[in-house]
């Protein structure tokens, strides 16, 4: 299914009706957002512990290696839907995709970014854990304000910027409970920072390459793969992971492969099932639930790993999800102030491009 069609859909309201025009009861429609929304929290929240469980692996230290996998098995899926969708276009829509050096050279910019942007997050999960990740990824929203204002030379309301405030705050004091606690990772908090900056980065030359492929997210995302998948190798063997790769005592087990996959697929999938709860819910609710499913995964974490965490500890989680909301709320009530300012149909689509790069994971 494409994933520009699905955001379309959802600023539509295309999902009130069935396929036969009739309206749907409330509680079909009821039981169908509440397994969509399901759905996104089980991937989303599995994938997380599985890239944590890949990443700590202490017999393979090669989280380069990994990440380059996930991208190796993306592209692979991309053919693979591809295929299923000349064969059964009835039931998979996926858009024919075919590899052009051209194409892939616009794409090259933002694919650098996608690179460092993967990398960082993954480092950043490796070495602070669940439970701390989502503190310490917590500045994209900031650094969306920060670039918007330097790069884009646009201003931001003065309600956007204090929940920018809440959200610094969070950081800062869960930063400084992971020391008092003795857990803090200096390496997995830069790693955080510099992972947060590039999601931005990431929607900035999003914008900007979107015309090479034709605005399809699909297609961005097999080009976007492959020149990763360049880009890692060079890195791999800079960093001597082929040599820990060669020596590793499982490197023929399917079980470690396996594993490797199915990181893969759900990497993969996390693409579909955004889009998705986006077309059976709306935008905001979409952000709502991932800021749910952050602090769900947070409690999962602390109690899955027995850790013991204090108050202030705590109150740093909600002030970065608080914060981040109350950020989405804001910038939803700006944006549907826009169409009195300017023609519907560009409000729309403003909305719409803002919210195919913002998505939660």
């Amino acid at each position: 299914m494409k994933r520009f069609t699905i955001l379309k859909m959802a600023l539509a309201g295309s999902a009130s009706t069935g396929q036969n025009g009739q309206e749907e009861s409330f509680t079909f429609k009821s039981v169908r957002i509440a397994a969509v929304v399901a759905l996104y929290w089980f991937i989303s929240i599995t994938m997380v512990f599985l890239n944590n469980y890949l990443l700590d692996n202490k017999d393979l230290e090669a989280p380069l290696f990994v990440t380059f996998y996930q991208c190796l098995v993306t592209v692979g899926l991309c053919w693979v839907m591809q295929l299923l969708s000349t064969l059964c276009p009835w039931l998979i829509d996926f858009p024919v995709v075919k590899f052009d050096l051209k194409t892939s050279r616009e794409v090259l910019p933002l694919s650098v970014v996608f690179t460092c942007m993967i990398t960082f997050n993954n480092l950043c999960l490796k070495h602070v854990g669940v439970a701390f990740y989502t503190v310490g990824r917590s500045l994209t929203t900031v650094f969306n304000v920060l670039f918007t204002y330097f790069v884009l030379k646009q201003t931001t309301s003065f309600r956007s910027i204090l929940c920018c405030g809440v959200i610094l705050g969070g950081f800062w004091l869960g930063v400084d409970q992971e020391g008092l606690a003795g857990s803090l990772s200096l390496s997995g908090v830069f790693y955080g920072i510099v992972a947060s900056a590039c999601v931005s980065l990431n929607a900035i030359y999003t914008k900007k390459v979107m015309p090479a492929v034709e605005g399809n997210i699909w297609k961005l995302s097999f080009y976007n793969n492959i020149n990763a998948c360049v880009l890692f190798f060079p890195l791999i063997l800079l960093f001597g992971e082929f040599s820990r790769l060669a020596s590793f005592s499982h490197l023929t087990d399917l079980g470690f492969w396996g594993m490797m996959t199915i990181g893969g697929v759900f990497g993969f999938a996390i693409g579909y099932v955004t889009g998705l709860q986006i077309k059976f819910t709306s935008p905001l609710s979409h952000n709502v639930s991932g800021t749910a499913k952050a602090c769900a995964q947070t409690v999962i974490a602390v109690a899955y790993y027995t850790s013991s965490k204090s108050l202030l500890w705590w109150t740093s989680n909600m002030m970065v999800l608080g914060g981040s909301s109350a950020y989405t709320w804001v910038r939803s009530l700006e944006m549907k102030d826009a169409p009195r300012k300017e023609p519907q149909d560009s409000a729309k689509e403003k909305l719409l491009q803002e919210e195919k790069e913002n998505v939660s994971v």
